[in-house]
C-alpha cells in the first residue's frame, strides 16, 4: 500500500530514478519510488547497448560530457560496494578512410577537452587487439577507460541498496495527475492513492514530458528513437574482445559490436526516429542494416550464432539534445529527463546533480548516521568451484535444482531473484535478475518452470504472472467446451 506522504517522490523506476534513490537514500528523507510498469528498470534501461562510455564523444561543456565523464568514475568507486556487473575491457572507434581517420583526430581533442584519456592507435596496433576486424581499418581510438555493463543487475543494485536503506519502491502505479497549493506542487495522484509530498522528481523516461504536462509544464518533448539488436550465443564468443565503435554521427554513435559481460556477443543499434513511445517493434529493414553495418567493422560475423533480437526506445529530447535536468518552472518538481546515451554510463552523476538540485531548492540533506553502503554478496552458482557448490547446497538444496540448462541456473538462485528487497514479479524480472531464459533456447525449457516458481512463492494463481508488461499474461483459464465460437 502506498504511504499517504513522502518527504520525495521519484517517477520512474529505470536506472536515472533508482540511482537517485540511492543517491537520496544517503539522507534522513522519506523517499518513495512509483514504476508504472510491473517491474523496475522495464523501459529504456531493459534494452540498450550496455556500454559505460569513456566520455570522448559528447559536446565538451554539456551536462552529457560533464555528468559521463563523472559517471564513468563513480561506477569504479561504488562497483565493488554495490556488487555492479561491469568489467573495463576499453573500447574502438575505428576508421576505414581517410575522412574518418581525420574525424579520430578531432574526436581525439574532444575527449582532451572533455578529460578522458585517449591514444591514436595504427593499424597494426588495432588488428594485434582485434585480429578478426575487418582489413579495411587505418587506425583507430583508443579509450581505456570504457566498460561494459549488464543495465538490468546495474538498475536493480541501485534499487535494491536504496531499498536497504529505507526508500519505498512500488510497481504498477501509474502517474495520473498533482495537486497544487499557492502555485506549488503538493501531492501526486496515482491509480492507486495520493501522496503528500514536498518535492517531486521527475525520472520518467520516454513519458517525462507527459508527467511534466500534467504539473502544468510544457517546456520539452521527448520523441521516441528506436534502435534494434541481434544477440549471439556465447558459443561464438571470442571473436571481438572490446566494444567497437564506427565513427560517430550527430544522431548515433553507430552499430556497434560488443562483447557482454556474460559472454556473449550483439550487434546495433540502428536509429529510427518515432511518434510511438511503445513500439519495440524489430524489422527486416532494421535487421539489414545493423549486419550491414556490422559487417563493415567484421566482414565475417557468424551470423549461425544468432539466438535472438530485441529493439529499445531512447528518450530523446527536443533541442540541443542535451540532458535536461534542472528545476522545473513549476515549484516543487525536479527534471532528469531526456537521458538518452550516455544516459547509462552518467547515471550516477545525474544522481549527484539532482541531490544538489534539491539542497539549492531547501531540501534539507542531513546525511544519515547508519547508511549501508554495500549490497550483500549473491550467490553465482555456476562462477563457483567444486567445493563452494556442494557447501551452497547443503545449506539450501535447491541450490542443487537447476532450473534453466543453457545458463546454469537454480532455482535457489530463482528464490533469491523473487525475495530480492525489490524482488521479480513477472518472468522477465527473474530472467534480468538472474538470466533464467538467457541462453541459447530463449526460456523455452525453462520458462514453465520460473512460471511455475513464481505463481509458488507469490502465492498467485498461475494464470496471473506475466512475461513483462501489463497485458502479458502466459496462462488462461480452460475455456469451457461449448463456449468457443
Amino acid at each position: 500500500m502506498l504511504p499517504t506522504q513522502a518527504d520525495i517522490v521519484i517517477i520512474g523506476g529505470g536506472i536515472t530514478g533508482l540511482a537517485i534513490a540511492r543517491e537520496l537514500s544517503k539522507y534522513t528523507l522519506d523517499v518513495v519510488v512509483l514504476e508504472s510498469n510491473p517491474e523496475f528498470s522495464a523501459g529504456s534501461t531493459k534494452a540498450n547497448s550496455g556500454i559505460c562510455h569513456a566520455g570522448y564523444d559528447p559536446e565538451p561543456g554539456s551536462l552529457k560530457a560533464l555528468l559521463n565523464v563523472r559517471g564513468n568514475q563513480l561506477y569504479r568507486e561504488i562497483q565493488d560496494d554495490l556488487e555492479l556487473p561491469i568489467n573495463w575491457p576499453g573500447a574502438l572507434i575505428v576508421a576505414t578512410s581517410d575522412e574518418e581517420c581525420e574525424s579520430m583526430h578531432k574526436l581525439r581533442e574532444r575527449a582532451g577537452l572533455n578529460g578522458v584519456p585517449v591514444e591514436l592507435w595504427t593499424r597494426e596496433q588495432v588488428l594485434a587487439k582485434e585480429p578478426n576486424l575487418t582489413d579495411s581499418v587505418i587506425c583507430a581510438l583508443w579509450a581505456p577507460t570504457g566498460g561494459i555493463m549488464w543495465p538490468f543487475g546495474v538498475a536493480l543494485a541501485f534499487g535494491e541498496n536504496a531499498a536497504r536503506n529505507g526508500v519505498k519502491l512500488f510497481t504498477d502505479t501509474t502517474v495520473t495527475g498533482f495537486e497544487k497549493t499557492d502555485g506549488k506542487l503538493t501531492a501526486v495522484c496515482t491509480n492507486n492513492s495520493k501522496i503528500v509530498t514536498k518535492y517531486i522528481i521527475n525520472a520518467a523516461g520516454l513519458y517525462s514530458d507527459v508527467i511534466s504536462k500534467l504539473a502544468g509544464d510544457d517546456s520539452f518533448t521527448i520523441k521516441p528513437r528506436k534502435g534494434e539488436y541481434i544477440l549471439f550465443d556465447t558459443s561464438v564468443s571470442g571473436f571481438v574482445n572490446t566494444p567497437i565503435f564506427p565513427c560517430p554521427t550527430k544522431v548515433s554513435k553507430g552499430i556497434l559490436v560488443s562483447p557482454t559481460t556474460h559472454g556473449n556477443v550483439f550487434i546495433g543499434p540502428d536509429a529510427t526516429n518515432l511518434e510511438d513511445k511503445t513500439d519495440v517493434s524489430t524489422s527486416l529493414a532494421g535487421f539489414a542494416e545493423i549486419i550491414s553495418g556490422a559487417r563493415k567493422l567484421y566482414p565475417n560475423i557468424p551470423l549461425q550464432g544468432a539466438i535472438t533480437n530485441f529493439a529499445g526506445l531512447r528518450a530523446a529530447a527536443d533541442g540541443n539534445g542535451d540532458f535536461i535536468i534542472r528545476a522545473s518552472s513549476v515549484s516543487g518538481m525536479i527534471h532528469a529527463a531526456g537521458i538518452q546515451s550516455p544516459g547509462l554510463s552518467a547515471a550516477p552523476a545525474v544522481a549527484e546533480l539532482v541531490v544538489k538540485i534539491l539542497g539549492e531548492q531547501g531540501c534539507d540533506l542531513k546525511v544519515k548516521a547508519d547508511f549501508q553502503p554495500r549490497n550483500p554478496r549473491k550467490a553465482v552458482f555456476k562462477e563457483l568451484n567444486d567445493i563452494e557448490k556442494a557447501e551452497l547446497i547443503k545449506i539450501n538444496p535447491l541450490y542443487g535444482r537447476v532450473v534453466c540448462r543453457c545458463e546454469t541456473i537454480t532455482e535457489g538462485e530463482i528464490l533469491d531473484a523473487i525475495h530480492n528487497p525489490i524482488g521479480a514479479r513477472t518472468v522477465d524480472g527473474v530472467k534480468r535478475r538472474v538470466r533464467a531464459g538467457m541462453g541459447r533456447c530463449q526460456g523455452g525449457f525453462c520458462g514453465p518452470r520460473v512460471v511455475q516458481i513464481l505463481a509458488r512463492e507469490l502465492n498467485v494463481p498461475i494464470t496471473e504472472i506475466k512475461k513483462d508488461a501489463d497485458n502479458s499474461n502466459l496462462f488462461f483459464e480452460k475455456i469451457p467446451s461449448g463456449e468457443v465460437n
